[in-house]
């Protein structure tokens, strides 16, 4: 029998919340806002562009004391440090069909489980930040399922960690090809936000769906994965968002509620920027996030996430829905 992951004494350290700002992190994210507007920078940008920077840099203070996960965050470093290719002077001009099937081909090959392309919503991009590409080339990177489940253990950490690696990787060899065919682009992956909140345009690229946990639900691989992108000007064409019936499922689910140490997630959706969505308090996740290189329960927990389950899920939430008109389990 699992064992279970809810601790209800967790008493957060106190030399990190010295470090806590006076503004909360919800604020910044815009809980409880009626108007849409482009999401704020809080966590995983450079330190300087928010106040819980010191947070950040404290939790990576952290992962330097553990060494197996501190070696891994240093193989992911000499990877993000490696140069792009140039881009070459003519242009290869060609179909956009012919470009997806060449992005997909590549990505695929270098290692993506998913593969999805959206056109840039000007409302996906942090401010602060300045973005000028049209499309952005998704990719997701499936994680070991075996050492997730260890979560918040250091295993399910250096999980995350190497896939956000290989999302580098991908995202590179997409880049540097689309680089060799004369267009800009740019590879970009994870745990770095970036200037782009890749989750919208994953959602957007038919990805799935936005689960009770705030992370995605896929069809194929439930939660199982990280995501990274290239930003480009490569003319393309844009996927579709994909309904898999996961939000009726999250709205009766309770594992995620449950198995969640510090009460962050909830089993009512919120106002956020303009959207009634699932949302995970912030304030409530990162203290414990911090202390445990990550956490990842939720994920890891997610009946979605275990290999193989995610396709029947799919099929036996759509099948209810035609009978029952969408009521949910």
């Amino acid at each position: 029998m699992k064992r279970s992951r809810k601790q209800d004494d967790f008493v957060p350290n106190a030399e990190q919340m010295r470090l806590w700002p006076s503004v909360s992190g919800n604020t910044i994210n815009g809980l409880g806002e009626a108007e849409r507007r482009r999401p704020s920078p809080v966590y995983w940008h450079a330190p300087d562009m928010t106040p819980h920077g010191p947070l950040q840099r404290w939790m990576m203070e952290q992962g330097k004391r553990i060494p197996e996960l501190q070696a891994q965050r240093e193989a992911r470093a000499r990877v993000m440090a490696r140069e792009q290719e140039p881009i070459a002077d003519r242009k290869t001009l060609r179909p956009a069909n012919a470009n997806v099937e060449s992005v997909r081909r590549r990505a695929v090959a270098a290692g993506a489980r998913l593969v999805g392309i959206a056109r840039t919503d000007p409302e996906w991009i942090y401010e602060g930040y300045a973005f000028d590409y049209p499309w952005i080339i998704l990719f997701g990177i499936e994680m070991d399922y075996g050492k997730l489940q260890t979560a918040p253990e250091i295993p399910a950490a250096i999980t995350v960690v190497t896939a956000y690696t290989n999302g580098w990787i991908v995202a590179q060899a997409v880049s540097n090809e689309i680089r060799s065919l004369g267009w800009r682009a740019e590879p970009h992956g994870g745990p770095q936000a970036g200037p782009v909140n890749l989750i919208p345009a994953a959602l957007a690229s038919g990805f799935g769906e936005l689960g009770k946990h705030g992370s995605i639900i896929n069809g194929e691989l439930g939660s199982n994965f990280r995501l990274a992108a290239v930003f480009t000007d490569l003319p393309l064409i844009a996927d579709t968002p994909r309904d898999i019936a996961a939000e009726d499922f999250c709205t009766n689910c309770q594992v995620c509620v449950n198995a969640c140490p510090v009460d962050a997630i909830s089993n009512d959706k919120q106002q956020v920027r303009g959207s009634h969505k699932w949302y995970v308090d912030f304030d409530r996740c990162v203290p414990y996030f911090n202390e445990h290189a990550g956490c990842a329960i939720c994920i890891a927990v997610c009946p979605w996430s275990a290999p193989g389950r995610a396709p029947r899920l799919t099929a036996k939430m759509l099948r209810h829905r035609t009978k029952t008109g969408g009521d949910g389990l």
